[in-house]
């Protein structure tokens, strides 16, 4: 048992970002939207596509193929070491609509930061909840995705983990499963950013 379980030091660093709870989501979305600044937009859509703020604040737009409605995360900027595609649904696109006048060129930040060459800080999506009241932490709104799409869909749990861009601990699990479920995914997306906007009535597979 010693060499196959983790050290107890290792499981004391373990900490869980502070989440709204998910019924919460579609009137913090409100306030969210109602906020400006480049920091509120970019919280918008990683609530919207389920990211890491890291991810969303390095995204470039030669990743976003706007007319395609996807987003290619590199390899080097995920978590996981391999690329991650992201559907992009209506609302998210919308988002990318409404920053496409700040852009520095095709391969410039999606959410430049003031002096437009650098991404915005993780703090300055933080500072945009701290500023509305909003107990929660831009990490935690992909818990709070999890937590919907577990307690109010149908769709599978491989849908859902590939959508976080989790890691498939089973092996065997992986070998089988080559695709990226994307169509479902697309789906699943929608239905999320509805949820966010305050529609009832979720889509189930």
């Amino acid at each position: 048992l010693e060499n196959l379980l983790p050290r107890r030091d290792r499981l004391a660093r373990v900490s869980h970002h502070k989440a709204v709870p998910w019924r919460e989501v579609p009137r913090v979305m409100a306030m969210i939207r109602g906020a400006e600044g480049m920091g509120a937009r970019a919280l918008e859509l990683a609530v919207l596509t389920a990211s890491r703020s890291g991810e969303v604040r390095g995204a470039r737009w030669s990743e976003i193929d706007l007319e395609a409605r996807e987003w290619l995360v590199p390899a080097e900027r995920m978590k996981a070491g391999r690329e991650h595609r992201v559907p992009l649904s209506g609302a998210a696109m919308a988002v990318l609509d409404a920053v496409i006048p700040n852009a520095f060129g095709p391969d410039g930040l999606v959410f430049p930061s003031r002096t437009g060459g650098r991404p915005l800080s993780d703090m300055t999506l933080s500072a945009v909840l701290r500023r509305l009241g909003i107990e929660g932490t831009p990490h935690g709104f992909r818990s709070s995705f999890s937590d919907w799409s577990a307690e109010t869909t149908n769709y599978p749990h491989e849908v859902r983990e590939m959508a976080l861009a989790h890691t498939i601990s089973n092996s065997v699990e992986r070998a089988y499963r080559r695709g990226d479920l994307f169509g479902r995914r697309r789906r699943l997306m929608e239905d999320w950013a509805r949820y966010c906007a305050g529609e009832t009535g979720n889509r189930e597979e």
